[in-house]
């Protein structure tokens, strides 16, 4: 499920100051997803709790906004996902 619609992790100056200060997470993905594909793919790849989803279509490529819940460190999924 997740493979089909999480592309790539998106790894830009931007998106490392998001992980840091505002528990968010950046991923390339696929157009045709919605939002709640998202967060269940999310969910169940990197076994977290996902508080909201926003996305995004910039150059023609989609992007979501993954906001973690407090519990759960976007640090920690950044270096499961292999950002780190």
């Amino acid at each position: 499920m997740g493979t089909e619609v999480i592309i790539s992790p998106d790894v830009t100056e931007k998106s490392m100051k998001m992980l840091e200060r505002e528990n968010k997470l950046v991923f390339i993905v696929s157009r045709s997803a919605n939002r709640q594909q998202i967060k269940r793919a999310i969910e169940e790849m990197y076994e977290v709790k996902v508080m909201k989803v926003n996305t995004c279509i910039h150059r023609g490529r989609k992007k979501a906004y993954v906001r973690l819940a407090p519990e759960y460190s976007a640090a920690d999924v950044a270096t499961k996902a292999g950002i780190f």
